[in-house]
């Protein structure tokens, strides 16, 4: 999950747009320049914000424990290590090869876990899942890449299967805002997912979702 302290600084970040906003899809070029001078550039393992965001997020997870979790921007694992107990078995996604080698190391302890490369909406890991959280992810992408990726999102449920999003509510020169992220995530998956519980603070947005059964879709 790439998180918000240090978002704006650093090599990668994109020059602004007539908008303030970069019109479409960051590629992994971005995060690897990211990368390249500091192991941990969004502070991930260092933050007050990244460690009270990872235990709202803990705490909102409407199940104890889930057969099959998806990480999707794992960085370097940080939340992955803590979502490990709460799953039989869990995939981190991440774009680049050196974080996800951070993030094996992290979770060496953690057997029920891999990681693969893949930029979403493009890349998409093969299975179903009844957990899918998409933390510090979806502003990344333009509206098109976001539209993908709810229906790669819709393609990969199990029944009843529960959707985490969390996203900063800063201003950034991201193609999307938090809000806008999160509510077009949850506007386009209005067929087959409805929320469950949302909260909110000064800095971030946290929204579950739950799957509707299909022969519930069906009447809708």
């Amino acid at each position: 999950m790439e998180g918000a302290v240090g978002a704006e600084t650093g090599p990668g970040v994109p020059a602004d747009t007539p908008t303030g906003r970069r019109p479409t899809t960051l590629d992994p070029d971005y995060f690897k320049g990211m990368y390249a001078t500091e192991a941990d550039p969004w502070r991930f393992a260092t933050s007050a914000y990244e460690r009270d965001k990872y235990a709202a997020t803990l705490a909102a997870l409407p199940r104890s424990h889930y057969v099959s979790g998806l990480d999707v921007g794992c960085s370097i694992g940080v939340f992955t290590h803590q979502l490990c107990p709460r799953c039989d078995a869990l995939i981190g996604l991440d774009v680049v090869p050196s974080v996800l080698d951070a993030a094996r190391a992290r979770c060496a302890d953690c057997p029920n876990v891999s990681f693969k490369l893949a930029a979403v909406p493009g890349d998409w890991p093969d299975g179903r899942f009844d957990l899918i959280v998409i933390s510090e992810v979806a502003y990344y992408l333009d509206r098109a890449d976001l539209a993908r990726l709810v229906a790669r999102v819709e393609g990969a449920l199990l029944p009843d299967a529960d959707i985490v999003l969390v996203h900063w509510l800063g201003i950034t020169h991201y193609p999307l805002s938090g809000d806008d992220a999160a509510e077009g995530f949850i506007a386009g998956a209005r067929g087959f997912a409805r929320v469950l519980t949302q909260s909110r603070t000064a800095e971030y947005r946290l929204d579950v979702l739950r799957a509707i059964k299909s022969d519930a879709r069906s009447v809708r």
